[in-house]
């Protein structure tokens, strides 16, 4: 059997070319398929989480005619950072790359952005964000998880027209679209199935920067807890990566996201236009209110909001969307 290469979107501005992805052993994951019901679901998800990286493994890119030569990390994990020629072009590109496996060529494509700035940049959250994944109750949201295909999890309702109408943001020729990241503590092992359910909505198209390879079936009933930092530090890198932007940063309430957003504030007072953070339970956590009137004070637009509806009006409201 051969190994599986695996590619993530990337992005680019007009200096710099950031494309990643992982290798693995040989195994049947590209045969995961997320729409089988009940326990054929389970067993999907659960190979997920029992793949085998290939460290130490030779990678190439090719870019503009030219190939790029790396290797993998001790994870599997691979990631090209390199200076890219100014071009004129803009919107979603082609990318290629490659291993070589006992004197055959694996190749595989996906695909980078590299927007026409506008005025604004969207980083959002995932789990409770948009996709309701019940994130305060451990036990419910690996059920869904395991036995909901990707056809039966749920979006929060009006989430789609938002955030479809932040991607035409502050934009005069609506062909063009923002930059969206969706930046959670979602492990890559879980790409696959969240690039699926965001095209079957009609999300925007996002580049994902998601946490490390998990690589046992224990750490599956961990997903998307513990330390949060990465999420953080993502964040901060994307906007020092597009520094002419203005950001919109979407989370919830049910983990960190205020906390995280607040520090990002205060790091970059001129960056940050608002701040939407989704109300997961049944009230207004008084943490969070505390946390929110304080980037507030920052001039930093904040909408606390259980309905994607209050979202949308307040996004009018400031001049954000039409």
């Amino acid at each position: 059997m051969k190994p599986v290469l695996k590619l993530y979107r990337g992005y680019a501005n007009n200096q710099e070319l950031i494309v990643m992805g992982h290798v693995f052993k040989p195994n049947s994951i590209s045969d995961y398929d997320f729409q089988k019901k009940n326990f054929q679901n389970a067993q999907s998800i659960i190979r997920l989480f029992q793949v085998k990286t290939k460290p130490n493994t030779d990678v190439f890119l090719d870019i503009n005619g030219t190939k790029i030569h790396t290797k993998t990390l001790e994870d599997g994990y691979f990631k090209f950072c390199i200076p890219l020629k100014e071009d004129t072009t803009f919107g979603w590109k082609k990318y290629t790359v490659s291993i070589v496996h006992e004197g055959e060529r694996i190749t595989a494509s996906s695909s980078y952005i590299q927007p026409k700035l506008g005025k604004f940049g969207f980083i959002s959250d995932i789990d409770d964000t948009f996709l309701i994944s019940h994130t305060r109750n451990p036990f419910k949201k690996i059920y869904i998880l395991l036995f909901k295909n990707v056809n039966k999890r749920k979006v929060f309702e009006d989430a789609v027209p938002h955030y479809q109408a932040l991607q035409k943001a502050g934009r005069t020729n609506k062909e063009e679209e923002n930059a969206f990241f969706y930046v959670s503590s979602s492990e890559w092992n879980l790409y696959s199935l969240i690039t699926q359910f965001t095209e079957l909505h009609k999300l925007p198209k996002a580049v994902l920067l998601l946490k490390d390879i998990k690589t046992s079936l224990t750490q599956l009933f961990f997903t998307g807890r513990g330390n949060h930092n990465h999420k953080f530090e993502k964040i901060k890198h994307v906007l020092e990566f597009y520094p002419e932007l203005q950001y919109v940063l979407l989370g919830d309430d049910s983990q960190q996201d205020p906390k995280l957003y607040e520090a990002i504030c205060k790091i970059f007072p001129l960056h940050i236009k608002a701040i939407y953070i989704r109300q997961v339970g049944s009230s207004k956590k008084q943490a969070t209110k505390k946390i929110l009137d304080n980037i507030t004070s920052l001039d930093v637009a904040v909408c606390y909001f259980k309905s994607s509806k209050e979202a949308i009006a307040h996004s009018k409201s400031i001049g954000l969307i039409d």
